[in-house]
């Protein structure tokens, strides 16, 4: 083989070698994704329980894999999906409660999100979904299935080094604390008080994976929730901006979760705790939509994009729009699944890899 030849062939081969081995490596840092949230992560477990929060039913997953819905409160997939490919992963996060899947599909990755929950039990019970103490007896449940079929060691060694996602919060502030007809916590809590309240309930969720094993965590903060189409339109003698009172909230919210991160890393031994924050990317793509290559921000694709979300977001409006890419939002409330893309993507990169 001449000279340049085989450079050649000497380069290939250990970029080839070298791929592989990063390739291997994220797979084995992270063998699974264990999911708990809201609708900012459900990847289908409303579809199962008697709730109305629901979006099984189209044009929700139009952009899916198949073009059908699953559950998933976007186009297409959401950051739990993506994440989970970003490791090397499966491309999509199996509903803990969707029949089609069993226990073997859940070793490299389950999700227990219910959209419409939050850390505090009064916003589950507004539109009676899964509340975050149901989720972590899921997640025991889980754990003995997966003893069962894998064996107590390996079961173990996957539940150590899986990467815990979890992401709520909006839903306590919008759909409980802020709400017209639910006036309980805004009458027994300053904002706050009532953010300290829901710190504390983090910090015990926490320290309760902590004691079944988890180590990796990634604890989600709060998006610019008055940017949401629903705040905007309802935002009236505002002329329908974004609303600052809650995009503040958010702000203070995240501050406190960091210090909770924090806090916990300094406390357990062994754990790693890292607030992947979302607000940045999020309002940056609201703001200066070009960069992104988005048209439209204030509102969503599906139906007027004004308020609709869940069943009134359906396949019976004339008025949704045929290209989602350009649009930030896909409902009043959740995310494109370019924009989840986008977000994942750069949540990963700045925060993430640190588990590679």
């Amino acid at each position: 083989m001449a000279p340049s030849a085989l450079h050649h062939f000497t380069h290939f081969f250990l970029l080839f070698f070298l791929v592989t081995l990063q390739s291997t490596y994220i797979a084995a840092s992270v063998p699974a994704i264990i999911v708990f949230g809201d609708s900012s992560v459900d990847t289908g477990n409303n579809n199962a329980i008697a709730t109305i929060l629901r979006s099984n039913f189209e044009p929700y997953g139009r952009d899916f894999d198949g073009g059908k819905p699953t559950g998933r409160f976007s186009n297409g997939r959401i950051p739990a999906d993506f994440i989970s490919e970003f490791f090397g992963l499966k491309k999509t996060v199996p509903a803990y409660l969707d029949p089609l899947y069993n226990v073997s599909d859940f070793a490299t990755g389950v999700c227990f999100a219910s959209a419409g929950t939050g850390y505090d039990n009064a916003t589950s019970a507004v539109l009676s979904v899964i509340p975050l103490w149901k989720e972590v007896n899921y997640y025991k449940e889980y754990q003995a299935r997966l003893r069962d079929y894998l064996g107590e060691q390996k079961a173990n060694k996957i539940l150590s080094e899986a990467l815990y996602l979890i992401s709520m919060g909006t839903n306590d502030f919008l759909e409980n604390y802020y709400s017209t007809t639910q006036r309980t916590r805004s009458s027994q809590f300053t904002v706050k008080q009532y953010q300290d309240f829901l710190v504390g309930i983090v910090k015990g969720f926490l320290e309760e994976l902590y004691e079944l094993g988890a180590r990796k965590i990634s604890l989600g903060g709060l998006p610019p929730m008055g940017c949401l189409p629903l705040e905007r339109t309802t935002n009236i003698m505002g002329g329908n901006a974004c609303v600052e009172e809650y995009n503040n909230v958010a702000m203070q919210f995240n501050s406190k979760l960091k210090d909770l991160s924090d806090q916990l890393n300094d406390e357990l031994p062994g754990i790693k705790v890292v607030l992947s924050n979302p607000y940045g990317i999020l309002l940056k793509a609201i703001t200066q939509p070009s960069l992104y290559g988005f048209v439209e921000t204030s509102r969503a694709c599906c139906a007027t994009g004004r308020f609709e979300m869940g069943f009134m977001c359906n396949q019976f409006s004339p008025f949704t729009c045929i290209d989602a890419t350009k649009y930030v939002f896909w409902d009043s409330f959740h995310p494109t699944e370019r924009t989840n893309n986008i977000v994942s993507r750069y949540v990963f990169k700045k925060i993430l890899n640190q588990f590679v």
